[in-house]
């Protein structure tokens, strides 16, 4: 996500008024934007340099809860601080917001002021450093799909998340006039992100109600992972300015599809050049790119949990929905866990088709980097081309069913912690641990509907 707003450009628009806020953000563990609203004066004269956050930002749940058993914080040491140093190369105005200046921020360790290494910032760049070790780099798109809501954001709440209208009656996928209801809020949220310097594509009707997919330029993968993190808040600000709510849920409902985060990936080298093709080789896949698909089919199992991190996410692969249940590679096919796209061309890439619209887009991309190196490095040979319908195979290598599952694999994963480092695995599989501890102890709407009466 390259600046459109460098200091020098700020400091003017603060000294004659134009902009009178600046948020600078990190972004958590769930791939959240969090941090504080700076007067500008005071961040242009001060906090650009630095600022302090408390370290239970990258040790909590979606709810905020102070999480037991994280090594890197807890009650027993006070919940201390960390630096948030601003990165000025993210700086940008938001045109949804008046006055405001935005600024991704990097966690430090406030004594070290090295990075934090489970901050999900420093994840991504850890793996990126790896590539460019072997003279490479990451080009990718990520894909995000959500459900836009008649209700406000404060209805929802007060209705307990009950009775939600989807703001389309009817599938609406590639939709037109469905998609012209939507346009109070699809307009907007499409001109500000343009506005703020993201190159946004396209947005179109997807497979449900209310169902929306929003289509950002391809980048590198911290660019593009910056770019993603504010698109989501971007879109609940617009949408909630607008009187309306929207989900990222991997699965609002159960009659209801899943909504993706797609990743769209290629390695190449340091002067941009594709190295995932090769006019000589089938289907255009050069002998790199066979050794990275086959390293993310080997470790599928392990990366899982930054693909599909909550009880919830899993409940999006089903059978004849577009998310896949099979981790298995096809040319074109998008009933395949991994979708091989534009084959024969220079464009040719992977589509990981497994990640929900609830991930956390440096961790996946991270995973997805690690798993690729593993391959390469590995010289792994790619497996068979699956063809067909993916859904109805047997044989297959199936994705993790439930968060369980990919917990331990996550758990066990030694190709991760040599990648990542032993700690930050820990760090991540207690996140995992205790997502499903929480939900475990809570009892749910369908156990009480289902069994008041009749139990």
């Amino acid at each position: 996500m390259a600046a459109n707003l460098s200091f020098k450009e700020l400091t003017k628009l603060v000294e004659d008024g134009s902009i009178d806020t600046v948020v600078a953000a990190i972004p958590d563990m769930q791939g959240r934007l969090m941090g504080k609203r700076f007067q500008a004066q005071y961040f242009v004269d001060t906090a650009w340099e630095e600022s302090h956050c408390c370290k239970y930002l990258v040790a909590t749940d979606l709810e905020m809860t102070p999480v037991e058993h994280y090594k890197s914080t807890s009650w027993s040491s006070g919940h201390g601080d960390y630096v948030m140093k601003p990165d000025l190369s993210t700086m940008r105005r938001l045109p949804w917001l008046k006055g405001t200046a935005f600024v991704l921020c990097d966690l430090l360790d406030h004594a070290s002021h090295k990075d934090v290494p489970h901050s999900p910032r420093a994840i991504l760049k850890k793996q990126l450093a790896r590539l460019a070790e072997h003279g490479l780099t990451m080009t990718t798109a990520t894909e995000l799909e959500f459900f836009i809501f008649r209700e406000s954001f404060e209805q929802m709440q007060d209705h307990k998340y009950h009775d939600m209208t989807p703001v389309s009656p009817y599938n609406e996928d590639y939709h037109i006039f469905q998609t012209t209801r939507e346009e109070g809020v699809m307009q907007p949220i499409r001109n500000g992100l343009y506005g703020a310097g993201i190159r946004v594509e396209s947005s179109k009707g997807e497979a449900d109600p209310g169902q929306v997919e929003l289509n950002i330029h391809y980048s590198d993968a911290l660019d593009m992972a910056d770019t993603h993190v504010l698109v989501k808040n971007a879109v609940k600000e617009i949408a909630w300015q607008n009187g309306r709510s929207v989900t990222f849920m991997a699965k609002w409902h159960h009659s209801a599809a899943g909504s993706s985060g797609h990743i769209h990936q290629a390695l190449c080298d340091k002067k941009g050049k594709s190295v995932f093709y090769d006019p000589k080789a089938k289907h255009g896949m050069s002998k790199i790119m066979q050794q990275a698909l086959a390293g993310m089919l080997r470790h599928v199992d392990e990366t899982t949990f930054f693909l599909a991190p909550y009880v919830n996410s899993y409940k999006r692969f089903a059978a004849g929905t577009f998310a896949p249940t099979s981790a298995v590679w096809s040319v074109d096919n998008r009933t395949a866990g991994y979708r091989v796209v534009s084959p024969g061309t220079d464009a040719v890439r992977v589509e990981c088709r497994i990640g929900g619209a609830d991930m956390n887009p440096y961790l996946a991309l991270a995973a997805q980097i690690a798993s690729m190196l593993a391959g390469i490095d590995g010289k792994m040979t790619l497996e068979t081309e699956f063809s067909g319908n993916a859904y109805g195979a047997e044989e297959t290598r199936r994705i993790p069913k439930n968060l369980r599952a990919a917990t331990a694999a996550l758990r066990g994963s030694i190709m991760l912690r040599e990648a990542m480092g032993e700690d930050v695995i820990d760090h991540y599989v207690r996140a995992a641990e205790w997502e499903q501890e929480d939900f475990d102890r809570i009892v749910t709407d369908y156990e009480v509907r289902r069994g008041f009466e009749r139990a």
